[in-house]
C-alpha cells in the first residue's frame, strides 16, 4: 500500500519518476566470473571451492546472485523490505532473470520468513521475488518450507548463524525432483544451506539457491 501512497522517487538517488531509475540500476554490480563453482563467492580462478565455503557441509549444490551487496542493492533491499515497497520484487526478478543464466529446476521455493517479521511488514520479500521468477520463467512455486522458530541473524557471526537456523524449518510436504531455493540476501550462506538440507532429507534430488544480491567478504 505504501508504494502506491508515497511519491516515486528513486530509493538509491531520489530522481522522480521510478522506484529505482536507470541509472541507479546500470550502477548495480554485476557478480563477474571467475566464481567458487559451490558458493558463487567471486575468486581469483575458477575453484570448485573457495575460502568462504571450504570445509563446511553445505546443504545446497550452486549458490548464485545477481548482484553485490553493495550500498545500492542495501538501499533497495531496505526499500523492499522494510518499507514495504512490493513493486520492488518484480524490479528484483528481472535482474535476476537478466543477468543469471536459466535454471534447470522443475519447481521454485522459497526461504520461509521469520514469523514475527513476516507479521511486522505484512509481506516476504523472499516468497515475492520466487513468485516473481517463477512467473518469468513458467514454472510452479511452492512453499515447500515453514519456520519452526525465530532467529535473527543480522550482525551474528558465521557460527552464530550456523547455530540459529539449526532445525528451524521443517518440511511441509515430500518434494521431488530438482530445485531453486530463493532468497532476497546471500549472506554467509547458513540459512540457505539449513533450508537445503531440509529439503534435501524430503525428497529432493537437487538444490541450487538463487538471490538477489551476495554479501561479499573482504
Amino acid at each position: 500500500m505504501l508504494d502506491l501512497l508515497l511519491p516515486q522517487r528513486c530509493l538509491v538517488c531520489g530522481q522522480g519518476g521510478r522506484q529505482l531509475c536507470d541509472g541507479c540500476r546500470e550502477r548495480l554490480a554485476r557478480l563477474q566470473p571467475p566464481l567458487c563453482e559451490r558458493c558463487g563467492a567471486p575468486t581469483v580462478w575458477p575453484v570448485r571451492r573457495c575460502r568462504e565455503c571450504a570445509g563446511r557441509r553445505l546443504g545446497f549444490a550452486s549458490a548464485r546472485a545477481a548482484v553485490a551487496y553493495d550500498e545500492i542493492a542495501r538501499a533497495l533491499v531496505a526499500g523492499w523490505k522494510e518499507r514495504g515497497l512490493r513493486r520492488l520484487a518484480g524490479e528484483a526478478a528481472a535482474i535476476v532473470v537478466e543477468r543469471l543464466p536459466p535454471v534447470g529446476a522443475a519447481t521454485v521455493a522459497f526461504v520461509p520468513p521469520d514469523p514475527d517479521r513476516s507479521l511486522r511488514r505484512g509481506h516476504h520479500p523472499a516468497e515475492q521475488l520466487a513468485r516473481e521468477l517463477a512467473a518469468r520463467w513458467e514454472l510452479p512455486c511452492e512453499a515447500f518450507l515453514e519456520r519452526t522458530r525465530g532467529g535473527r541473524q543480522r550482525g551474528s557471526s558465521l557460527a552464530e548463524r550456523r547455530a540459529n537456523v539449526r532445525g528451524a524449518f521443517r518440511a511441509t510436504e515430500r518434494v521431488r525432483g530438482r530445485l531453486v531455493l530463493v532468497d532476497d540476501v546471500y549472506t554467509t550462506g547458513a540459512t540457505a544451506s539449513a533450508a537445503a538440507s531440509v529439503l534435501r532429507a524430503a525428497g529432493a534430488r537437487r538444490v541450487d539457491v538463487l538471490c538477489f544480491a551476495r554479501a561479499l567478504r573482504r
